[in-house]
């Protein structure tokens, strides 16, 4: 009975010392991981020791461009996609991308014609139709809107940031900083996306930029109304002068409760926008996986008269309905 008693406290012994090791392990490292998440991009960059001028050509790299030259519909495409580039922070430049997109886009177009070929379907029109709309699907569709998506999730991470940067500038300006010092504070506070980005306020400031100027800029590439708001405060605030701790205070104030207010919306109207998600990607998922996984179910009628002509209508009244959706859910608050 001793020895049944010895062995058991034995062994409650040896899984609280187990237990105890594997907490202290799991607090290190996590405490470790909440570090590193606290050190934004930029910070990162100027202490592996890079350069401040090079530093800020590799952050603004992928910033949004104007393209006035453009017609309408092409130029807000571009800028689209620019912005998505940039707010997705991928490591390729929007040039490097697109590349990389056409090359693939064509690779695909000319495996679908061999793939065809070797099928035994005869390269006429319906042929090179269907590979043209496989490699937009595969090559651009698709990649794009997983670009978007991302895009997106950082920038909401930017707005639920935005808040807490000012309640720290307020606190930095009634401790007695200036307002650059404030936005230095924010780059070594605040993690990214928001820590990078007023890092490059900062960086621009430095080398002779206007401060407001420098804000606005920021403010157009994430194209952000509470960002704008932020901006106009200052610009105010500098030629008529006033507390500008208190104003960027309620200003804090009126932006959680816009945020609220949005969330409340996107909250209602979640089922639409699920909707309007769903009925962008299935369509391409469908047709991409179909032709994967059966490529004779499009081969064999590939040159019917009727496939030509329903498969055309069918991809405009595609582009038609994603824009239509994509107007009734941008819901603006």
């Amino acid at each position: 009975m001793t020895a049944i008693v010895i062995r058991v406290l034995f062994l409650i012994a040896v899984f609280m010392a187990v237990f105890i090791v594997a907490q202290l392990i799991a607090r290190s490292a996590a405490q470790r991981r909440s570090y590193a998440s606290a050190v934004n991009r930029r910070m990162s960059m100027i202490e592996s020791g890079a350069d401040r001028d090079k530093l800020i050509e590799q952050l603004l790299k992928n910033s949004p461009k104007n393209h006035t030259h453009l017609p309408p519909i092409i130029r807000g495409l571009v800028e689209n996609f620019q912005r998505a580039v940039f707010a997705s922070a991928v490591p390729y430049s929007t040039g490097t991308l697109g590349m990389i997109m056409l090359i693939a886009g064509l690779v695909i177009f000319a495996l679908v014609i061999l793939g065809a070929a070797g099928f035994g379907a005869s390269l006429g029109f319906g042929v090179f139709w269907l590979a043209l709309l496989v490699a937009v699907a595969l090559a651009f569709v698709l990649p794009y809107l997983i670009l978007q998506r991302i895009a997106a999730s950082r920038r909401k991470k930017v707005e639920k940031q935005f808040p807490v940067a000012l309640d720290i500038f307020v606190r930095a300006l009634r401790s007695g900083h200036p307002v650059a010092s404030a936005i230095e504070l924010l780059t070594k506070e605040m993690e990214d996306p928001i820590g990078t980005e007023f890092g490059i306020v900062a960086d621009e400031v430095t080398y002779g930029s206007d401060l407001v100027g420098a804000l606005h800029a920021m403010a157009e590439r994430w194209d952000l109304e509470d960002m704008r708001m932020f901006v106009v405060s200052l610009a105010v605030q500098s030629e008529t002068g006033g507390n500008l701790a208190e104003i960027l205070e309620n200003l804090a104030d009126v932006i959680r409760a816009r945020a609220s207010m949005f969330m409340k919306v996107r909250a209602l109207s979640s089922e639409g926008r699920m909707t309007g998600w769903m009925l962008t990607v299935l369509p391409v998922f469908a047709f991409v996986t179909v032709f994967l996984g059966n490529p004779e179910f499009y081969l064999a009628v590939i040159e019917d008269p009727i496939f030509i002509f329903g498969s055309i209508t069918l991809t405009v009244l595609y582009i038609i309905g994603v824009y239509m959706i994509r107007r009734m859910v941008d819901i603006k608050v």
